[in-house]
């Protein structure tokens, strides 16, 4: 009796698994349906800690914005963004330079934008009204669900936010010798922080030039006053005025920015040297008014002004490894008309207040890509079968995934407490702290927060992007060779390959790890912070204040935290400066293990969790070399405590759009 013989498969027979389905990333906890459950279990918790019981709007626009971020529509967006890359054209049709409109970005990335504005990623952290609740938790907690649809529309609003943290410093400044300043300031910031697509602005920020990265100390650009005869030369021409019929400052600017992200934002912030000497801080719109008017073409519309660009000249699009979507330029500037920020040749205090905010948001963005990369894993787990069996109940799988779903918990908290310190910093800690969980985590002093904030953020920005790089290579892994091609079907909600691509950068933009090191040293020897020693001041009290209210059920814990703070004490008293600088990493390394095991054995002491226990304990021990990993001697027990970790609520039916 012979066997049937085996039947090839082809294009559209043989094996097919059913594909991964996303579920939203967060659901709030007051929706209809009390068996759903947030996908990412880490963020639910973190907003869990930082907001109060009165937060329902909050949470429930996060709920929605989840929703958004997934759906066809959006998707559709980025898949245009990431497939029509950004494109200059020179010249005109006869060879003349193009001042109108030599830069090109595909419709998806315009669309993407407006959804950003109109959800207010920026906005929510300046609507003051808002007073109950910390506004950085609410708008990053937007941020975190959105930034991975957003295709790379999150650098253009990140430093949006910092040129608006720069300007709201600047709102009741004196005009001056400038006149018409304050108006075009409040103006501005207005536009920055709006939810209407219709006025909305983004900013650039422009600082790197050929002479160095992050070291501007070679800036090269130049700005100087233009004269009363050029002034009123400006005006006859018709351009005296910027693309929204503000006033052109006085100022000139000439020079060569290397590398420009947000090149078709409105309006940008850079630094130029002034004749006094130093850099100042100028603030400049991308376009101006020609002086010719386009008559409009009913009755109903009014006649607008040609614009052309501001003195700028696109010298050429950079072509980068990711964040190809992104309009990233050489910029040559010539004639760009300015206004001074502040006071002349006091322009990088100025500048460090974008560059906080820019900071944070890298943090939180390699968080936020990991998390995608995360979820891809969940869904691609519970429905790739292997040797006859789902991944999902893989030991090995659950174990290693189980491991990175701990490195990104410790990296989301380590991110989440800079934010909520940025918020502290903004509002008022009686009315969005107090009736927190973060109670025992955020300081009522706000001289002592700033200090905890400038000495802890520069170490969680170079750990953090770091660690998402490796967590992504680590899911892309997961989906074996899937994980490796370009996925741009089905929306692209599974093209894990691009979200590493674009987050490589986060490593590199805003200050590399070693230039972060050096910041971290630059704190430890201002005499103006914490009384001259930020470290035995401010650092060292506020950690011992949060792990000796867990130490009971975290001794081990609370142990390795202790070695570690007292390791770096001791590192930062007998090193002199030299010495630092070259056990840099060494600093930054500890100040990680000190910040994240503090924070997850807090978490997990204040909103008792077998599973949170579990993270901390695990994670801490992972960075502690005299100590076991795994917390169980039987690995059974353990493999039940990854499917935990790994996949949460994993009997909770997939939730709809």
């Amino acid at each position: 009796m012979s066997s049937q013989p085996p039947t090839a498969s082809s294009s559209t027979l043989g094996f097919f698994q059913s594909l991964p389905v996303l579920p939203p990333q967060y659901t709030s906890t007051q929706t209809k349906d009390a068996t759903l459950t947030s996908d990412d279990q880490v963020f639910a918790r973190i907003l869990a800690l930082y907001l109060p019981s009165n937060s329902g709007a909050v949470k429930d626009h996060i709920h929605h914005l989840a929703r958004v971020a997934l759906h066809p529509t959006v998707l559709a967006h980025g898949v245009d963004a990431e497939t029509n890359h950004p494109t200059i054209r020179s010249l005109t049709t006869f060879g003349e330079e193009n001042r109108n409109d030599p830069l090109w970005t595909a419709r998806g990335w315009s669309a993407l934008k407006e959804i950003g504005y109109k959800e207010g990623v920026i906005a929510v952290a300046f609507e003051k009204e808002q007073q109950q609740w910390n506004r950085r938790i609410y708008q990053f907690g937007l941020g975190h669900v959105w930034i991975n649809s957003a295709t790379m529309t999150g650098c253009p609003m990140s430093m949006t936010d910092g040129a608006a943290v720069l300007l709201s410093r600047h709102l009741n400044d004196e005009d001056g010798d400038q006149p018409g300043r304050q108006h075009v300031v409040q103006e501005s910031f207005r536009r920055l922080t709006s939810r209407d697509p219709a006025i909305a602005w983004t900013s650039g920020q422009w600082m790197t030039e050929r002479s160095g990265g992050s070291d501007v100390s070679g800036t090269e650009t130049v700005s100087r006053r233009l004269t009363p005869q050029e002034l009123a030369q400006e005006e006859k021409d018709g351009r005296a005025q910027d693309a929204a019929g503000l006033p052109l400052g006085p100022w000139r600017i000439d020079g060569f920015k290397w590398f420009s992200s947000a090149t078709d934002s409105d309006m940008s912030v850079m630094l130029a040297r002034t004749s006094k000497g130093g850099l100042s801080a100028f603030y400049a719109p991308l376009r101006r008014r020609t002086g010719v008017t386009i008559p409009s073409i009913n009755a109903v519309e009014q006649d607008t002004y040609a614009t052309e660009l501001n003195g700028i000249r696109i010298q050429r699009l950079k072509n980068k490894l990711g964040t190809k979507s992104l309009p990233t330029a050489e910029l040559e500037l010539k004639g760009t008309r300015a206004w001074l920020i502040g006071e002349e040749g006091k322009g990088v205090k100025e500048i460090s207040a974008i560059l906080n905010i820019t900071r944070l948001y890298t943090a939180a963005g390699s968080v936020g890509n990991w998390a995608r990369g995360l979820a891809i894993c969940r869904a691609y787990s519970k429905v790739r079968k292997v040797r006859g069996g789902l991944l999902q109940d893989n030991a090995q799988h659950l174990r290693w995934m189980a491991d990175e779903t701990v490195k990104f918990a410790a990296a989301m908290h380590f991110t989440w407490i800079g934010v909520a310190l940025q918020g502290a910093l903004e509002q008022d800690w009686d009315q969005m702290v107090r009736g927190t969980k973060a109670e025992g985590l955020i300081p009522k002093d706000k001289v002592v927060v700033q200090e905890l904030l400038r000495f802890v953020l520069p170490a969680a920005k170079a750990q953090v992007s770091v660690a998402s790089v490796h967590g992504l290579r680590q899911c892309m892994e997961c989906l074996g060779g899937v994980g490796y091609c370009e996925n741009l079907e089905d929306g692209g909600v599974l093209n894990i390959a691009k979200t590493y691509r674009d987050n490589l950068v986060n490593p590199i933009w805003e200050g590399t790890v070693s230039v972060m090191a050096e910041d971290v040293v630059r704190v430890l020897g201002d005499k103006r912070i914490g009384g001259g020693d930020v470290v035995a001041n401010v650092f060292a009290p506020w950690v011992r204040n949060i792990i000796k209210s867990c130490s009971g059920a975290f001794k081990n814990e609370v142990a390795v935290i202790e070695t570690r703070l007292e390791s770096l004490i001791s590192l930062v008293n007998k090193a002199d400066k030299e010495e630092l600088l070259y056990r840099g990493r060494e600093l930054l390394d500890h100040i990680e293990v000190i910040v994240s095991g503090a924070v997850l054995i807090y978490d997990a002491t204040i909103n008792r969790d077998d599973v949170a226990s579990v993270i901390a304990s695990r994670w801490i021990a992972s960075r502690d070399p005299t100590s076991q990993s795994r917390s169980s001697q039987n690995w059974k027990e353990d493999v039940v405590l990854d499917r935990k970790i790994f996949l949460g609520n994993e009997a909770a039916p997939r939730q709809k759009l």
